[in-house]
């Protein structure tokens, strides 16, 4: 009986053996966040009580936009400590071009540490409009990563329509992505990408390991951003498959200009289609 029990044993975990770990290993969690800029009213109205509603809604992190550069320091640790309290991370920040000049280099390294932030995502460069002035884009890009570096942190980009959009034959984006360092993240705005008519699926794939960070914003030709999460014509499937596979991604931002709902339901709403859509990791 013993010697059966033992073969058999044996037999059990040479079959478990034989499979590959890749199909054993547990699918890594990717956190779903919030990009603020989509409750901003009640932001402005109320800080902490927004993040508290964000948080029991089951977002993971959030994004905090630029108004978040003129705190103070003091201020800011008041809202790291809130985030902590309520189980919330800030893994990235949108800033203007102030955080990338030089003179402003040190309030974004302390401002994003504080809160726990590794990329300092520039949220637009503005109406650049020659291919030359795409690449001073890149190379304040190059820079203001060197000294985010210094810090364990990152530069970033978000893209909008404008980049989309070729001058003299070449995509802005493409040249800003050429034209960086590959530890630039490249923080693919998806709503605006489906709009200008690109593909979001081939720009991941295209950009394997630089895409770590997704705006989730959809769009449709009806009713434009003025959709929920999942309502409009980006191909979000494919999209998560192509991110998780290729692209890198460490998290999701849900982003909303506004809908037919209050800002909160609307967040709300969103993160349900979002689990609908993509399923819990």
């Amino acid at each position: 009986m013993f010697e059966s029990s033992s073969v058999s044993r044996r037999a059990l975990l040479a079959a478990v053996a034989a499979v590959p770990l890749t199909s054993l290993a547990k699918p890594k969690h990717i956190p779903v966040g919030l990009e603020l800029y989509s409750v901003r009213d009640e932001l402005q109205k109320d800080l902490p009580a927004t993040l508290d509603a964000v948080a029991k809604q089951g977002y993971e992190c959030v994004e905090f936009f630029s108004p978040y550069f003129e705190w103070s320091d003091d201020y800011a640790k008041q809202v790291r400590q809130h985030l902590d309290t309520a189980g919330l991370k800030c893994h990235s920040t949108h800033n203007g071009l102030n955080a990338y000049k030089p003179e402003g280099y040190e309030k974004a390294i302390d401002l994003n540490g504080i809160l726990g932030a590794h990329y300092i995502v520039l949220a637009s460069a503005g109406d650049v409009k020659t291919i030359d002035g795409w690449k001073h884009v890149a190379e304040t890009l190059n820079q203001g990563n060197e000294n985010f570096r210094k810090a364990k942190m990152n530069a970033g980009y978000h893209n909008h329509d404008l980049e989309w959009h070729p001058i003299d034959g070449e995509r802005p984006l493409d040249v800003l992505a050429n034209e960086t360092t590959k530890s630039v993240m490249l923080q693919l705005d998806v709503g605006t990408c489906v709009e200008a008519g690109a593909d979001p699926v081939a720009w991941i794939e295209q950009h394997p390991g630089r895409i770590r960070s997704l705006h989730l914003k959809d769009w449709s030709p009806d009713n434009g951003y003025k959709v929920l999460f999942g309502e409009g014509a980006a191909p979000w499937k494919k999209i998560f498959a192509a991110a998780e596979s290729k692209g890198g991604v460490e998290f999701y931002l849900i982003e909303q200009e506004g809908s037919r709902y209050p800002e909160i339901e609307t967040a709300d709403r969103c993160l349900v289609a979002f689990n609908d859509l993509h399923g819990k990791s």
